[in-house]
């Protein structure tokens, strides 16, 4: 089972070695093995921790990659975690490694791309959303779609979202596909995404938080937006330049 986690691991795609392996897993298996790119896993969660109780919650992970957040969830008490991810590999591998940590009962993988579509879906009490919806009509959805019908898109789903979960865990990035010769905003600012997501999604969510990277001390963590923290920052990196939106339901109200 070992080599065969291994082996789904290091299959070549364009999400490939995104996401380092939680903490279960690096004790079976030696990360040194593996060619990972951390994108700040490990800072994420512990603001996502920060802000919200995962004890006893059911847990909706959007594109969940090689299942990171999934089983760390599950690690932190969540009582169930549905996964949704379109690449096989990254799928055949989460099926996997729930096997080989005996917590098959408690992680439902579904190899397919989110739909958006509240129809037949039940209700969680956290969804993670977590840069994906830049890549809607790249990697899932209408490849037909211009950068302003995207951006209707992105916000539709959002809204969408709001019916089936009670909370969620949303980050997304400023190249629409990933592609830097298309920003979503003029300045690619905090500010101008922060505005996007708030004005687009008022009527169906509350904004709750907002974490923003910063290591003024030190140590990288997110914190509230303030103004050490909200200007871009190059040297950072695009990644962590994206704000974390902690937004609650308005439906629950």
């Amino acid at each position: 089972v070992i080599e065969q986690l291994k082996t789904l691991y290091a299959q070549v795609s364009k999400h490939s070695s995104y996401q380092i392996l939680p903490g279960n897993l690096r004790k079976l298996l030696n990360q040194q093995d593996f060619p990972v790119r951390s994108r700040f896993e490990t800072e994420r969660l512990k603001y996502i921790f920060e802000t919200l109780s995962i004890e006893n919650k059911s847990i909706l992970d959007i594109g969940g990659n090689s299942g990171f957040f999934s089983f760390e969830m599950l690690d932190a008490g969540a009582s169930h975690v549905h996964y949704y991810e379109g690449n096989r590999e990254h799928s055949n591998f989460v099926r996997l490694a729930a096997k080989l940590l005996n917590c098959e009962d408690k992680i439902e993988v579904t190899e397919d791309y989110f739909l958006f579509d509240e129809s037949g879906i039940e209700k969680y009490d956290i969804a993670l959303l977590l840069n994906v919806l830049h890549h809607v009509g790249d990697d899932y959805g209408d490849g037909n779609l211009g950068i302003e019908q995207a951006k209707e898109q992105m916000i539709k789903q959002l809204n969408t979202l709001a019916s089936m979960s009670s909370y969620l865990v949303l980050q997304l990035g400023y190249c629409w596909k990933g592609d830097i010769n298309y920003l979503l905003f003029d300045k690619g600012t905090k500010n101008e995404m922060i505005e996007f997501v708030s004005c687009g999604v008022e009527e169906h969510w509350e904004v709750r938080d907002i974490g923003i990277a910063d290591d003024s001390s030190g140590k990288l963590q997110y914190s509230v937006p303030s103004p050490s923290n909200m200007a871009r920052r190059e040297d950072l990196g695009e990644f962590l330049n994206r704000p974390i939106f902690i937004l609650k339901s308005r439906k629950d109200d």
